[in-house]
């Protein structure tokens, strides 16, 4: 299957473009080499990491070292998250609402990487 045919991309990509949009509200030294900036790559890793995993698809292996990389990228978005909102960047409703999708995403590469395990 086509990575854009993923759900998993699809939401993880919709993500990252609303990571990017937020981020350019953060505070000018945040927004370049700072937390927007860490913030920015992270969220993008996640989908990037599914379409290269999935388009090289030589060996289960290889896709699932990808998904691998994607789950820690969700991690991570999470961590960044968590300081955007303690130093007041966003808000705690946003937090929340992000904080859940991300979850749901980490729950789908979860379920990717089970599946590639099992071939």
């Amino acid at each position: 299957m086509p990575f854009h045919q993923l759900d998993v991309f699809r939401k993880s990509y919709q993500l990252a473009l609303e990571i990017h949009k937020l981020s350019l509200g953060f505070p000018k030294t945040e927004q370049f080499g700072g937390l927007g900036s860490q913030l920015r790559d992270s969220s993008k890793s996640i989908p990037v990491n599914i379409g290269e995993g999935m388009g090289k698809q030589e060996s289960p292996r290889d896709v699932v070292r990808f998904v691998r990389i994607a789950l820690g990228s969700c991690d991570e978005v999470r961590i960044w998250l968590d300081f955007a909102r303690d130093l007041e960047y966003i808000k705690p409703d946003k937090h929340r609402e992000l904080d859940l999708r991300y979850c749901e995403v980490g729950r789908m590469l979860t379920g990717l990487r089970k599946r590639w395990m099992s071939l």
